[in-house]
This record gives C-alpha cells, sequence and structure tokens, in this order.
C-alpha cells in the first residue's frame, strides 16, 4: 500500500503492505473465476450434459480448490469478504 507522507509530499512504500494488497488483488481474481466455473459446472450438471464420473471428478476439483483459497487467504490474514472489492456505482464484485 502506498502513502504520502504530508510533510514532505513523498509516496512511503511499505513492501509487506503491498505484498499483502497484491495478494488481495490476486486471490480475488481467482474467486471469481473459480465461482464462474462453479456456476458453469453446475449448470453443465443440470443440463444432463456430463457422465456421473464426470460430475464426480468436477465436484472433487471444485472442493480442492476452494479448500486452497481458504488456505491462500490463511496464509495471507484475509477474509472471504476481504475478496470482495467494491466497484463504486458497479456493486460489489463477488
Amino acid at each position: 500500500m502506498q502513502q504520502v507522507n504530508p510533510t514532505s509530499g513523498k509516496i512511503n512504500l511499505d513492501p509487506d503492505k503491498a505484498e499483502h494488497g497484491l495478494a488481495q488483488l490476486v486471490l480475488t481474481v481467482v474467486e471469481l473465476l473459480r465461482q464462474i466455473v462453479e456456476r458453469h459446472a453446475i449448470r453443465r450438471v443440470e443440463g444432463g450434459t456430463l457422465s456421473d464420473e464426470e460430475i464426480e471428478r468436477l465436484g472433487e476439483a471444485l472442493m480442492n480448490l476452494e479448500e486452497k483459497m481458504e488456505e491462500l487467504r490463511e496464509v495471507f490474514g484475509l477474509e472471504a469478504e476481504d475478496l470482495n472489492i467494491d466497484l463504486g456505482p458497479l456493486g460489489s464484485l463477488l
């Protein structure tokens, strides 16, 4: 995160905060993609275009991805709601 020092007008760069902000941004994008894939998978399951084996593999893959996301949020000290970026007039991202 960058902060402007009001007395000098210089930007103070804190590497720890920059890493946290980048992790938050990357995890937000991954979470958005995960949710899109999950919705698409549900449509395919409901549409009957997948075999039982494919449904099982897809479900397992989505559960594994969700678990990994939880692990990564823990590593960077983020909560699920931290990944929901406010887009102003467009509303929340997730």
